[in-house]
Formats: C-alpha cells, sequence, structure tokens
C-alpha cells in the first residue's frame, strides 16, 4: 500500500445526501476525476446525464431514489445511488431494492462509507435485497466492468477501473448474474446453417425498416414484442409506453430507417432489431461539452465522418419462437438484415450487447457468425437483513 493510499484512509469519509443542483453537479463531474488518466473511458455529454437525472426521466414515473457524495476533507472522492423501482417489485414479488452510479477512488473506506449508506436506505424502504449496479434501471446501463478494461466502452455501455469489483466483494457482495458483450465483423460470413435457415423461411419471415411517418406506431409495436420476448428473462423489468417511445423520439433523429428492423411471420409481428452508431467514437474528445462548438465537431463528424462501430442494443424474439427453428432463423434473418445499412454506413464492426451469460442460442449464433467475447459486467448482489439492526 502506498503511503498517500495509507494516509487517505486514516481521513474521515463524510457522506452526504445529494439534495441540490450544486450537489447534483458534483455528482455528475465526479467521473471526471476518477477517469482522468484513464484512456478509454468516454466522457458523457453534460447535457445528456442532467436531463438523465431530471424529473422528465420516465423511468422516475415508477420509481424513486437517493444519491450521495462521498467526501474527505471537502474534496469529492465518491457517489452511489439507491433505487426502488416499483415496477420491478409489481413484476417480480420481491424486496430488491438497487444501488447503481457507483464511483469512487481506490480506498476501501470509501466504498464501505457508500455502500453502507446506500444499503441503509433501501432497508428503510423495506428492501430486503439489493442488486447492483443499474445506472438507474437494467434497461439502462446495466453492471460492472469485470473484463475488458483496456477496450472502449460502446454508446450506453459502461466503463470501471478492475479495483471497483474487489472493493465490492470485500464488502460481502457476489455475483449475480454476468452480462457479456461480443463484437462481429459487419461483414461476417454466412454459416451454411444460415443460408439453409434463411432460405427455408424466406417465404414465411418478412421484414421491413421503421417507418419515419408511423415512428411512434413502430415503437409501440416494437415496445410489444421486447417485453414478451424479454418476460421470462432474468432481472426482467417492462419498458412503460412513455420510456420506449422517449427512447424511440430520440433514436428517430440519430438513426437511418433501415437501422431498425421489425420482423413478421405470416404476417404476425414476431420480432425487432435496432443498431446505434456507436456515437461514443464521435464525443470521445468533446470532455462531456457541447458547447460552444461542441455541437458543430458532432453535426461534422455525424455527417462527414460518420462511426465505424455500432452497436446492437435492442433485440427481441417473440418467446413463443423460443427454442425453435424458426425463433433461430428470425434471428439468423435479423441480424443479416443490418450488413446492407452497415455497409452504405462505413460501420466495419458491430458490438451485440448485453447478452445473459446463460443466453446459449443467442450465444452459439453470435459465435457461428464470428462473434468474439469482448467486454464482460457483472451485477452483484447482497442480503440486506443483517444489516437491519444498523438501519
Amino acid at each position: 500500500m502506498s503511503v498517500s493510499l495509507f494516509l487517505q484512509m486514516q481521513k474521515t469519509v463524510k457522506i452526504i445526501p445529494v439534495n441540490s443542483r450544486s450537489r447534483l453537479a458534483r455528482f455528475i463531474r465526479l467521473p471526471w476525476k476518477i477517469y482522468r488518466h484513464d484512456a478509454y473511458w468516454v466522457p458523457p455529454l453534460l447535457l445528456e446525464r442532467k436531463m438523465h437525472f431530471s424529473a422528465k426521466n420516465p423511468y422516475f414515473q415508477h420509481a424513486r431514489w437517493q444519491a450521495w457524495l462521498a467526501e474527505i476533507d471537502g474534496i469529492d472522492v465518491g457517489r452511489i445511488s439507491a433505487q426502488v423501482d416499483q415496477l420491478h417489485l409489481d413484476t417480480h414479488r420481491d424486496k430488491t431494492g438497487f444501488f447503481g452510479l457507483i464511483e469512487a477512488e481506490n480506498n476501501p473506506e470509501i466504498f464501505k462509507c457508500l455502500t453502507e449508506t446506500a444499503e441503509q436506505w433501501l432497508v428503510r424502504e423495506g428492501m430486503q435485497q439489493v442488486l447492483g449496479p443499474f445506472n438507474l434501471s437494467i434497461n439502462q446501463e446495466s453492471g460492472l466492468l469485470v473484463e475488458g478494461f483496456e477496450t472502449v466502452p460502446s454508446i450506453l455501455m459502461g466503463h470501471a477501473p478492475a479495483y471497483y469489483a474487489s472493493g465490492l466483494e470485500r464488502l460481502g457482495y457476489k455475483k449475480a448474474k454476468d452480462l457479456l458483450a461480443f463484437e462481429i465483423s459487419s461483414q461476417f460470413d454466412h454459416p451454411r446453417a444460415m443460408q439453409s435457415l434463411i432460405g427455408k423461411t424466406s417465404d414465411d419471415i418478412k421484414l421491413r425498416a421503421l417507418s419515419k411517418s408511423e415512428t411512434s406506431a413502430d415503437f409501440k409495436l416494437m415496445r410489444h414484442i421486447f417485453n414478451d420476448a424479454w418476460s421470462d428473462n432474468w432481472g426482467f423489468v417492462p419498458f412503460t409506453e412513455a420510456e420506449f417511445l422517449d427512447m424511440g423520439n430520440t433514436l428517430a433523429h440519430l438513426l437511418p430507417n433501415d437501422f431498425v428492423q421489425i420482423a413478421t411471420v405470416n404476417g404476425e409481428p414476431a420480432g425487432m432489431i435496432v443498431m446505434l452508431p456507436d456515437l461514443n467514437q464521435l464525443i470521445k474528445d468533446l470532455d462531456g461539452k457541447l458547447l460552444p462548438v461542441g455541437w458543430l465537431k458532432l453535426l461534422w463528424r455525424l455527417k462527414f465522418s460518420p462511426p465505424t462501430h455500432a452497436r446492437i442494443p435492442l433485440m427481441g424474439i417473440r418467446k413463443h419462437y423460443r427454442s425453435t427453428l424458426a425463433g433461430t432463423a428470425l434471428a439468423y434473418t435479423l441480424i443479416n438484415a443490418l450488413q446492407g445499412p452497415a455497409e452504405r454506413t462505413g460501420i466495419q464492426s458491430i458490438e451485440l450487447s448485453w447478452v445473459l451469460e446463460n443466453n446459449t442460442n443467442l450465444i452459439e449464433i453470435i459465435e457461428s457468425l464470428g462473434g468474439i467475447q469482448s467486454r464482460r459486467y457483472r451485477v452483484f448482489k447482497k442480503d440486506l437483513f443483517s444489516n437491519e439492526k444498523d438501519a
């Protein structure tokens, strides 16, 4: 242990609630300090972060939260949030709360003070287990990076130092589930099985791109497909109509129509997929600022130097087709449909993320296309019964 770290650990960690605009600004800005020497971190856009934590975020229509900062000698050294999602409670009928947005300097006492504060708040809210990190929901940034530290995260995926996981494990947090990210070439080879399945089902499976004139209707349809497809999966919380439409309104301004594909089987909606240009490639050097000239740089890059990397954050096939040849054919057909749009726009590689570690069917499909695991994220859990007396 270095002398400086030893001396820092002897100092008192003070936890303060984020209950004002000025403290929220400090909360948002803290990662700039933590990652100041990390070449792989991408500063988020400050405007987007402010919107994420504002009352306009439809997540807060069904969830409540509290955030805290950790200080040493008046200097911000850590942060954390705790969330209770009523939609999760209604779906799973358990007493599970969440933590998220954790950032801290490499000091065990900071991690201890932050997590204990979040745990005690959750106990007071009636929770008996904590899962995380989720920033803020499982339908947003999920999990803590535990493999792939020397890679630049894709859009809406997290980054973290290696010491975060061990810091949580020392405090009794254990693995709940791993979430995987895979990389594939946009011009992947077509396995014989893929060609055969697509050929056999081409009369039944039809694809169409997002309709710009019917965007709201299409995103409502996609929400129903996604919620049905994921309804039996670990940790599932359904997207609300407000959440999906809010996301859809944002995506509609960023995406070419054919970056979104909707599949039908014999005329019935059966699957969907969304590919996002990886804006992290374009904003990394903006330092989170769109003003005074950041927005001009971003617009110029979008038009004249677009990303060569993309991410598939949303894919769903109705569970009726799960573990069937039609389901496999749908997956191949949807992924295959993005090759043309990727080639047209100069996208060379695509990340599929995240994928549950036990989703063996999808993992086999990705690997058959040459996909290679690039990063692993971990969701941790901890029982809160033992904290009840301390709360």
